[in-house]
């Protein structure tokens, strides 16, 4: 069998700052870089991404691969109107051409879910029904989803099959890209599923959403019970809450060739799922108070206090450069309390980076650190930090990874420096991508499992790599651009129906 490949990630915060240009999905940030072609497949096989994991198992079906356009962005706010068309234009032309050629027997796309761009509010099923358009209507076409995607009921309509991440952080997303591949393979030897879907009636914010803890490790484990007794393949996507147009939200679908069998058991995890309304529950902490409890608590342990400061975090939207969580760790006096045993990580600051890069290790400047910017409420964050600066570390920014969600990917920072303010050591940037990997504090000589108190910029996916190494992570509310809790959004365009937390 030949099957068609491509892919299209990026998940969009309506309410942020910065868009996604063509720019950010060539050097992709934190996520392979564009490719394109025979040097996609070369590209993504030994990775970790779904599309890594579809291709290795479809060269063990001995599948013929037909690889169009890999492109992939840092979350932020809408993609451009022109970054859009070059990926969606790029994927239609190469499969009309390749039809046209020797053609492909179906179709296989990784795609996050949660795409807004400027003048699309749906990318993926746009780009689903652009594809259609060519490939017709029986062709198979499967994609991966991520557990944050926003499903649309064009989506649902026009995929032959979708099937979203089980874990946040999300560590199965090879295993998803392979369990595509078995779900294609399904549809080409038994023909069509039936497809139902139940959207529940409240949005999730992203910090409860994580599956390393209740509600929503028990409700994974349901899907898998309900999934092994029915035979029906279910998903539950979890949702985006920072996207604003109709259909944000948490979805559970499913598809098999027993309909009634698929209507039931969407509908049992749909309820479960609803019936856990109250155990959404988010621990939120100011930036003072989050830093007075890590402070206490990094005192009496054996290993590092993580906060996360969640408002910032670039993995939802933000820009990793606020410094609401710095100004607390200054006011504490928490490098004089632990001398080089306190970091913040990443600071997206180019202009800062640069000039500790430039400047060397040792070198003392006074350097202005991070931005402020509009928070999701229309106000503003914190000032920048203006302060005497110590350079300990310089890097090119070249990081390879080896983290739980991050194996064999290589973040492209850009001139990158640590530097020291009172004892505080932070870690500056010319690129930007949210620390999920133990790496991203090692690049810049920082062993984090021999810290006392580490500020992540990140809401949960750096819980995969980091919870083996800390002693606590609490979870702070600094001023920023994503909002930890989803009704704080000004929101215009949901349903009147739709409650805007659980």
């Amino acid at each position: 069998m030949r099957v068609f490949i491509a892919g299209f990630q990026h998940e969009t915060n309506t309410f942020a700052p910065s868009p996604a240009d063509w720019a950010a999905f060539q050097s992709g940030a934190g996520y392979p870089e564009s490719t394109h072609g025979a040097a996609m497949v070369a590209r993504l096989r030994d990775t970790v991404q779904p599309l890594g994991g579809f291709i290795r198992d479809a060269e063990e079906r001995g599948w013929t691969l037909v690889p169009s356009l890999y492109a992939a962005a840092t979350p932020s706010a809408h993609v451009t109107r022109e970054a859009y068309e070059h990926i969606a234009g790029t994927v239609v032309a190469d499969a009309r051409r390749e039809l046209a050629g020797a053609g492909f027997d179906a179709v296989y796309l990784d795609l996050h879910g949660a795409g807004v761009a400027e003048h699309v509010d749906d990318t993926e099923g746009e780009l689903l029904e652009r594809l259609r358009a060519v490939v017709g209507p029986a062709m198979p076409v499967v994609a991966s989803l991520d557990l944050h995607a926003n499903v649309t009921e064009r989506m649902l309509r026009l995929a032959s099959a979708l099937t979203a991440f089980r874990t946040y952080p999300h560590v199965d997303m090879a295993e998803t890209g392979a369990r595509a591949a078995a779900l294609l393979a399904t549809v080409v030897a038994r023909g069509p599923f039936a497809t139902h879907a139940a959207r529940l009636p409240f949005l999730l914010p992203l910090n409860a959403q994580c599956t390393l803890m209740e509600p929503a490790a028990g409700l994974f484990a349901d899907l898998a019970a309900l999934e092994a007794q029915s035979g029906v393949h279910l998903s539950f996507a979890m949702g985006f809450p920072a996207a604003d147009f109709p259909e944000c939200g948490p979805v559970v679908f499913g598809h098999g060739h027993d309909a009634d069998a698929v209507q039931a058991n969407v509908q049992a995890l749909a309820e479960n799922a609803t019936g856990l309304r109250d155990e959404w529950a988010l621990d939120l902490l100011a930036p003072a108070a989050a830093v007075e409890r890590a402070l206490a608590l990094a005192a009496q342990a054996t290993k590092p206090v993580v906060i996360a400061d969640t408002q910032d975090n670039p993995g939802a939207g933000g820009d990793s450069n606020t410094t609401g969580m710095l100004r607390a760790l200054l006011e504490a006096g928490a490098g004089r309390r632990f001398p080089g045993g306190v970091a913040l990580g990443l600071l997206h600051d180019p202009a800062a980076a640069r000039a500790a890069h430039g400047a060397g290790v040792g070198a003392m400047l006074e350097l202005t650190l991070g931005k402020t910017v509009r928070t999701f409420d229309g106000r503003q964050s914190d000032a920048p930090v203006i302060a005497r600066c110590t350079v300990t570390a310089v890097s090119d920014g070249r990081v390879p990874l080896h983290g739980p969600m991050t194996a064999g990917n290589t973040a492209t920072l850009g001139p990158s420096a640590c530097v020291d303010v009172d004892g505080v050591r932070v870690l500056l940037t010319t690129g930007k991508t949210q620390m999920l990997d133990l790496d991203l504090y090692r690049f810049l000589g920082i062993e984090p499992a021999a810290m006392k108190l580490l500020v992540n910029k990140s809401s949960v996916h750096f819980r995969a790599a980091f919870t083996p190494v800390a002693s606590h992570i609490l979870v702070a509310q600094a001023p920023g651009p994503m909002a930890a809790d989803p009704a704080d959004l000004p929101w215009r365009r949901l349903p009147a129906g739709l409650a805007r937390r659980p």
